[in-house]
């Protein structure tokens, strides 16, 4: 474990990574998606923990992203993505369809150390036609007819996480949202962004500890405040559904898209350089 610069982690992510990206609603880093789209990643492989929001539709206006893998995308009460909806519409993405518990059962899958994991729900829905990679069998266990959905693991080349704080020692401290847990063991490389960095061992501490990320799976963090923004960030702060709509209004057109980003992800941080 590593603490480095903000651009410093973006700089690590490989052109044509299998990026997993947590929700708008358990700790997705939207500071982490801006310095990729500023080093002007190309190629990425999106994954959505279970769902995709507001830094996946970023990316994919940067240009950043082949393939994304999702339940869904959308910006909650601001509507669609919208340049997550135009790449489809014009094909330049591949979309990878999926359900929430199925994503969840891959990753746990490879959390594990298992080829795969079977699953209940699916079976008998269209998604099955468009995921030749899941395969429906017959429960072994069973003497009379029982399908089920064997799953693969799915291990990401790198996952990304918002955090409230890390410590000294490379802990992270990512508070209710254990699924980020799971994230992390299944994925290569974990590659986290913090608000602050506190002394001492919180795996020390027994308040702190079932929250926390063992450094053991940190790869890297970088403190980068507010970097949860404009989605909201457990008690830290609150959903800047302002902020969120104004995107969705830019980001209609390509044009509108390119105005925003030049003044909220480019020129934010020549500003802030010159200061």
């Amino acid at each position: 474990m590593t603490q480095a610069s903000l651009e410093a982690l973006a700089a690590s992510v490989p052109d044509g990574a299998l990026l997993a990206l947590p929700p708008d609603n358990s700790l997705p880093s939207v500071a982490l998606a801006k310095a990729l789209m500023r080093r002007g990643a190309k190629g990425l492989r999106l994954l959505g923990v279970p769902v995709s929001g507001f830094a996946t539709d970023l990316l994919i206006g940067a240009g950043c992203v082949a393939e994304v893998q999702t339940s869904a995308v959308s910006l909650g009460e601001a509507g669609f993505a919208p340049r997550f909806s135009a790449a489809v519409k014009a094909g330049t993405i591949l979309l990878r369809d999926a359900t929430c518990p199925a994503i969840h059962t891959m990753l746990q899958a490879a959390e594990k150390g298992v080829p795969f994991m079977p699953l209940r729900g699916v079976v008998g829905s269209d998604i099955l036609a468009h995921r030749p990679d899941w395969r429906v069998v017959q429960n072994p266990f069973s003497e009379t007819p029982d399908p089920i959905l064997l799953l693969p693991a799915l291990q990401p080349d790198v996952a990304a996480v918002h955090a409230v704080m890390a410590d000294e020692a490379g802990n992270v401290w990512v508070g209710r949202r254990r699924e980020c847990a799971t994230l992390a063991h299944a994925s290569r490389r974990l590659l986290v962004t913090v608000e602050r960095v506190v002394p001492g061992n919180m795996l020390e501490d027994e308040r702190l500890a079932p929250g926390v990320i063992s450094a053991t799976y940190v790869e890297a963090f970088a403190v980068a405040e507010r970097g949860a923004h404009p989605v909201a960030l457990l008690d830290e702060y609150g959903f800047d559904a302002g902020y969120v709509a104004a995107y969705a209004r830019a980001a209609r057109t390509e044009e509108g898209f390119r105005a925003w980003a030049e003044e909220h992800v480019f020129n934010r941080i020549a500003r802030e350089a010159a200061e």
